[in-house]
């Protein structure tokens, strides 16, 4: 049986910085919500020494919400994951043909998540700026 892609948001990696970016120390990047009321698109832009493997770093990626993170991987290239970001949120990155895909498993809703990415309170974004 396949899982259930539901689309969540676009990751874009990017070399320009971005209004209202939110700084990871762990993965020396940032992230910015595009302004779009209809398309949930993510700037991701990398510094220096950023451990994610390179796919993240320079190709976009879809995002999807699944019912079982487990069984969306199972089998799969993982590049980065399974993590909880946030809790009740839980990412992996997998490779397929060439393309990273964001696999997200959560009993959140999406105000919750976005709301909580942009206040910065998540594992993710926490740490400060080297």
């Amino acid at each position: 049986m396949s899982p259930c892609y539901q689309f969540h948001h676009m990751g874009i990696p990017t070399t320009e910085p971005k209004p209202n970016e939110r700084y990871s120390a762990k993965y020396r990047m940032y992230t910015a919500d595009a302004d779009s009321a209809d398309f949930r698109i993510q700037w991701h832009r990398f510094e220096p020494g950023c451990p994610l493997h390179p796919l993240i770093q320079t190709v976009p990626h879809p995002a999807f919400k699944v019912p079982s993170l487990a069984m969306a991987i199972a089998d799969k290239n993982v590049l980065l994951g399974p993590y909880e970001p946030l809790p009740g949120f839980h990412v992996a990155i997998i490779e397929e043909g060439g393309v990273p895909i964001e696999f997200i498993e959560t009993i959140l809703s999406d105000e919750e998540i976005w709301g909580r990415a942009q206040q910065g309170t998540s594992e993710l974004y926490s740490g400060s700026q080297d």
